[in-house]
């Protein structure tokens, strides 16, 4: 059974057309992978869906009482409210009825009339049998579930508006988890997340009974998870019935097809160009000219004209450029850590730190989320100091820093100007670099507040 269908939609931002004409159906027990290049509208499609944007043209239907879940933004909620009973909001009917169970138990424990006694207990009866149903006696070990998963366990007992950003993403995240809906849109779920929440995660949406699609870049997530994939690109969509393995396969042999077949096409109008000349030269040599073969000429111009040519497909996509000059290089140690520790609040995150980097070393981090990776990277960059310890950076060092959050929305320049800012340059050169990274012509004078995170990262990797 179709849960949503997109027929014929299409959407602009500011005079530019992000896609049109799209139709796509969303089929009960699908799980999609929404994949395509950075700012081809991905999010739009899935704001949608979820229907809090509209489309400019074109109709979306959904199945009638579809119930959908998606984290548009970071809710707001009472200053003094703990995370806990945020997620305890997932089970709001739940709870309601819970509260009228325990009304009912009072009044059931002193009354005496036999008759208003029997009426409590049926209502009694009923409140608890919908309870039981809907899991209500399962609302304490749904939330440990989750939260041990995400690993956000030590968050429970503390304020939310107190969190990070970050960390209300992953509230959010489980908070449309625990809700259950029919119809399950996440946008870049795996971002803030651990390796083992990760692979929490996946295990938690292959076995999921509703409907997901989502958004990532996570390959090897979507491997896992998805049973098909969407690709928008250039304002269309392709759909392929496999994870984003056998999507890269199918779609390369596609783009095979339809560049042979494009070869083909540019082959026989060649030959019909040239037999519209070799006709008309015919023609005009004759004397007097032969209008026969004139005629034949303007036929085969006609059948050109209406044959429907074909698009030459792009084979291989222009990628980012990124180009590490190493021609001012470091010198052998790069970065040197001993017997690092660091604490906040009295909360030791790390103690007895020993690292030593060498050049052309590359080095991952990874640990659960609040290990404490970024305080360790910002201290290589000298912005945090350590309690104990000593940390050496070698000589000649260039230290290029992206951080997890880029730019926020309120962020009004221009992607030239944003670029100019921190690069001086001058404006030719900085559009001859920002090419590298994808941004051509009119694209460096869009404002940064309008760029897909993709783009947004994308920006901000030369800084």
């Amino acid at each position: 059974m179709i849960v949503c269908s997109m027929n014929e939609i299409s959407k602009s931002y500011g005079g530019s057309m992000i896609f049109e004409h799209l139709s796509l159906e969303i089929n009960e027990k699908d799980c999609i992978g929404l994949v395509g290049r950075n700012g081809s509208g991905k999010t739009t499609l899935l704001k949608i869906m979820a229907g809090i944007e509209m489309q400019d043209s074109g109709q979306v239907h959904w199945k009638k009482g579809l119930n959908i879940g998606y984290l548009a933004q970071i809710p707001d909620y009472p200053a003094d409210m703990s995370v806990e009973n945020v997620l305890r909001t997932a089970f709001q009917s739940l709870t309601d009825i819970q509260s009228k169970m325990t009304e009912l138990e009072v009044k059931m424990g002193g009354e005496n009339d036999p008759n208003t006694l029997q009426k409590h207990m049926d209502m009694y009866g009923e409140l608890q049998d919908h309870f039981i149903r809907n899991g209500g006696y399962e609302i304490e070990s749904n939330i440990d579930r989750v939260a041990n998963g995400l690993n956000i366990s030590s968050l429970l007992s503390q304020s939310f508006n107190q969190l990070s950003g970050g960390e209300k993403t992953k509230i959010g995240l489980a908070l449309n988890l625990l809700k259950n809906p029919d119809l399950l849109l996440l946008d870049e779920p795996t971002n803030h997340l651990d390796l083992q929440a990760v692979e929490w995660l996946g295990s938690f949406l292959r076995d999921y009974g509703g409907t997901v699609v989502l958004i990532s870049h996570d390959r090897y997530f979507l491997d896992e998870v998805v049973n098909k994939i969407v690709d928008l690109e250039e304002g269309e969509i392709h759909i392929y019935h496999t994870n984003f393995s056998g999507f890269v396969k199918e779609k390369e042999e596609r783009l095979l097809i339809e560049f042979q077949a494009y070869q083909e096409q540019q082959k026989k109008i060649k030959k019909m160009k040239e037999a519209i000349k070799r006709l008309k030269e015919w023609a005009n040599r004759a004397n007097p000219p032969n209008e026969g073969l004139h005629k034949r000429a303007r036929n085969m111009e006609r059948a050109l004209e209406r044959m429907v040519k074909l698009e030459r497909p792009i084979l291989n996509r222009k990628k980012i450029n990124v180009d590490f000059d190493s021609a001012d290089r470091s010198g052998k140690d790069v970065i040197s850590l001993k017997e690092v520790a660091k604490s906040y609040g009295g909360r030791k995150l790390f103690e007895q730190v020993n690292m030593h980097i060498q050049y052309t070393d590359k080095v991952a981090i990874i640990g659960e989320n609040g290990a404490g990776k970024s305080t360790l990277i910002k201290m290589m960059l000298q912005k945090v100091q350590p309690d104990n310890g000593e940390i050496k950076l070698g000589s000649n060092l260039h230290i290029g820093y992206l951080s997890q959050h880029v730019y926020d929305s309120g962020q009004n320049h221009t992607v030239i100007e944003e670029f100019r800012n921190e690069i001086h340059v001058t404006e030719g050169e900085a559009r001859h670099i920002l090419a590298r990274f994808l941004f051509y012509g009119h694209s460096v004078f869009r404002k940064v507040n309008q760029l897909s995170g993709g783009e947004r990262i994308g920006c901000a990797w030369h800084n």
